[in-house]
């Protein structure tokens, strides 16, 4: 990219950025808030301290890794909206694969990992063999496998693993400390989380950018038809597109159960999974993009603890900003192709 076409791509940030300031502040308006004041906090809450810094960084990495795992269906052109549910199913996976341990250290949490990892593309696969086999579209399928693995974990914590004389919206009984992932010193981020979503940045571009394989999934998705007659296995490399977004998925449920909350929770998704499609529409899919959204999105997921707390707003507020920004780089890249086109057609 040349000088002139990265000012250029700059000066379209700046103007997503700026029509998502007005926005915000015209959204703030009817709730009485000061609008710049509501920003400073929400960012403040997320980078105010070290301990927030860390929270922010331990909502960055399961984050990222549903967010990076999404760029592989994608490069084949599927929207793989169950990625929701594959978090929720690795958290499960990875909760029954410890339930045998009373304790334990590096071995079973390895294991509990890869049990996490197996749910989640196993999840991720169920949506995909429909696509494949069956043509639903991936969006409905997965859509009503979320569904379907939110219900699962409800069962299992008011059923067959709620905790001795009690079922309630805690969760299930917490694992022992031994079975936790180490932190990052004093911060509430685990080393291994961190070092575990570097790692799979590092290996996804290496996969679609560095690989025959990439390749020829970047093939089936631009032709099908042409796919097939170069025996390049469409429907074979559809399914691996699945399996590797569910397993990163799925490890992300993993680092919530092992790093975060230590148990499994009705809500141990966290939303991750709906965020991380955000997250992928606003860097356009472009993995280089993919961990700077990631880290502000976990930033407003931090700040927005502190508004109904020093502004009595609603800490949802936070969501409609996020929401916002979207729609803003929406309407800046919609102008900006118009104005392409009539430029090409004068």
């Amino acid at each position: 990219m040349n000088r002139d076409s990265l000012l250029t791509q700059l000066g379209w940030l700046g103007a997503a950025l700026a029509l998502a300031l007005v926005l915000t502040v015209l959204v703030t308006l009817p709730s009485g808030a000061p609008p710049l004041k509501t920003i400073y906090v929400l960012f403040n809450g997320g980078v105010g301290s070290l301990s927030k810094l860390g929270r922010v960084l331990a909502g960055w990495v399961p984050l990222t890794l549903c967010a990076v795992g999404l760029l592989v269906p994608f490069t084949a052109r599927l929207w793989n909206i169950g990625v929701e549910g594959q978090v929720i199913m690795g958290a499960i996976f990875c909760t029954a694969a410890l339930r045998p341990f009373d304790g334990g250290g590096a071995l079973e949490i390895a294991l509990a990992m890869g049990a996490a990892m197996l749910g989640g593309a196993l999840w991720a696969l169920l949506a995909g063999v429909l696509r494949v086999f069956g043509r639903v579209h991936e969006i409905f399928s997965g859509l009503g496998l979320n569904f379907v693995a939110l219900g699962v974990t409800l069962w299992l914590i008011f059923g067959p693993w709620k905790r001795p004389g009690v079922a309630s919206m805690s969760g299930t009984e917490p694992l022992d400390v031994s079975l936790w992932l180490p932190r990052l010193g004093t911060l509430s981020v685990s080393w291994v989380g961190l070092a575990l979503a570097v790692a799979a940045i590092v290996a996804i571009a290496v996969l679609l950018n560095r690989s025959g394989w990439g390749l020829k999934l970047r093939a089936v998705g631009e032709n099908p038809k042409a796919a097939t007659l170069f025996a390049l296995g469409p429907r074979r490399r559809l399914l691996q597109s699945f399996a590797i977004c569910g397993a990163l998925a799925g490890l992300a449920g993993a680092t919530q159960v092992l790093g975060v909350y230590h148990r499994l929770l009705p809500a141990i998704s966290s939303n991750y999974g709906y965020t991380a499609l955000l997250v992928g529409m606003m860097a356009s899919f472009r993995l280089s993009l993919v961990p700077f959204i990631c880290l502000f999105f976990a930033v407003l997921n931090v700040g927005s603890i502190q508004l109904p707390l020093q502004l009595g707003l609603d800490s949802s507020l936070s969501g409609v900003i996020q929401g916002i920004m979207v729609l803003s780089l929406f309407i800046i890249q919609g102008l900006r192709l118009w104005l392409k086109r009539r430029q090409e057609a004068d």
